[in-house]
């Protein structure tokens, strides 16, 4: 018998422009058409960046105290004090523990967080393009999503303030959820977007949702600027941080929520009903996180950025292919609407031709056709092999489409 699927599970597919077929059937058509071996861009490679030598020997010696097995939701309360410091450094602001709430990886604080202020029928205000499950848990609360486009220019892209500004002002978005750097384009918003993002947010009573993540990993000393840091928002911001990527920590599943002490109710709430609590014996990593790892993110830093510019010299050998070095993350996101294509039938090109796996642009906003977004935190030889086949591909592409011979 074929039981009827729950309207808050079909509110999980993303939208996509080019068709009847969901994203989830796009996806599922794609996977299965992957040759062995494929190549997957879709996250680091944690072979070539493993974890920092000391983390297995903290999650050990914490395993090793049975007592240690079971914490307070919030987390441990030792971790929570050292971790309080670290961030009030990193974050420029005052953090207590009252602040923090330590999660199963950013992922669940994302879950976690939205669901403590976001009721059905919310309207919310999204930047687009943004982390693919943004919208995907949106919909699922029954939020009505407003989506906030960022330009690309010459200079510094740009999100669309006319827009974030009506979404406030008359369509009465009460919460803005945006990633800094922005997963996919890599984007580094700078102190003055940030600044007119806080005026808005002030003046029209807005609690602000920013995902973090990648905000260690910046390339060439790039600038950079908490949200929660900036005059009269530490009270009307959520940030989300972890060592998941950067460090190479996702294996341990840790996140770390930073919140209004007002809000750790609702946040302590929710995250009893899904997981309970972050991984005990893992929570003790994050005493040495951001306080004893700042040498081993020096030396990666250089190495993710010769990778940027191995990828980024790659790809503009197609002349009719945008793609500027991104100020942060590890990720690449290629515009290559030249081709007139739907960026799934790029991707579905890419794997089966180049055995590479990408992430197509409609995963990150409906806006988003035309670009794709692959991970370069790869080893450097089969990475430089990879990024051969798939310009051979991209190239074979253009000539079919008539965009002429790269010459390559």
């Amino acid at each position: 018998m074929k039981s009827n699927i729950p309207n808050k599970i079909v509110q999980l597919e993303l939208q996509r422009r080019e068709g009847a077929m969901s994203a989830r059937e796009a996806d599922l058509k794609l996977l299965s058409n992957a040759p062995k071996n494929f190549l997957d861009t879709t996250h680091f490679d944690t072979v070539r960046f493993p974890p920092p030598s000391w983390a297995r020997k903290v999650f050990d010696s914490a395993a090793e105290n049975g007592e240690l097995a079971y914490t307070p939701y919030r987390g441990n309360s030792d971790v929570l004090e050292n971790l309080s410091k670290s961030i009030s450094n990193f974050m420029g602001t005052g953090v207590s523990p009252s602040n923090l709430i330590l999660v199963p990886g950013t992922q669940a604080g994302l879950f976690t967080a939205l669901s403590s202020i976001v009721e059905q029928e919310d309207r919310v205000a999204l930047m687009c393009p943004d982390y693919l499950f943004n919208a995907r848990i949106l919909k699922y609360l029954g939020a009505n999503i407003g989506y906030v486009p960022i330009y690309e220019s010459s200079t510094n892209p740009t999100p669309d303030f006319s827009i974030l500004k009506k979404e406030f002002s008359e369509n009465r978005a009460r919460v803005f959820v945006l990633s800094n750097p922005n997963n996919p384009t890599g984007f580094v918003f700078s102190e003055e977007q940030l600044t007119i993002i806080a005026n808005l947010a002030k003046k029209y009573n807005v609690t602000v949702l920013i995902d973090s993540l990648y905000s260690r990993l910046l390339h060439n000393g790039h600038p950079y600027t908490h949200l929660a840091s900036l005059p009269g928002m530490k009270n009307r911001v959520i940030t989300l941080l972890g060592p998941s990527k950067t460090e190479s920590l996702s294996g341990y599943r840790l996140g770390v929520v930073v919140a209004p002490a007002y809000l750790m109710p609702r946040l302590e709430n929710v995250l009893s009903i899904i997981a309970l609590r972050a991984p005990a014996y893992a929570q003790h990593l994050l005493s040495h996180w951001l306080s004893e790892d700042q040498e081993l993110i020096n030396s990666l830093l250089p190495t993710f950025t010769n990778l940027r510019d191995m990828t980024v010299k790659s790809f503009t050998r197609l002349p009719w292919l945008k793609l500027k070095p991104q100020a942060g993350t590890a990720y690449a996101w290629p515009d290559v609407s030249a081709l007139g294509m739907r960026d799934s039938e790029v991707a579905e090109h890419l794997l089966r031709d180049a055995s590479v796996l990408v992430s197509p642009g409609y995963q990150f906003g409906i806006q988003e056709q035309g670009h794709f977004r692959v991970c370069y935190a790869r080893d450097e030889k089969s990475w430089e092999k990879a990024l051969d086949m798939m310009v051979e591909v991209l190239n074979n592409l253009a000539i079919k489409n008539n965009l002429g011979d790269a010459k390559i």
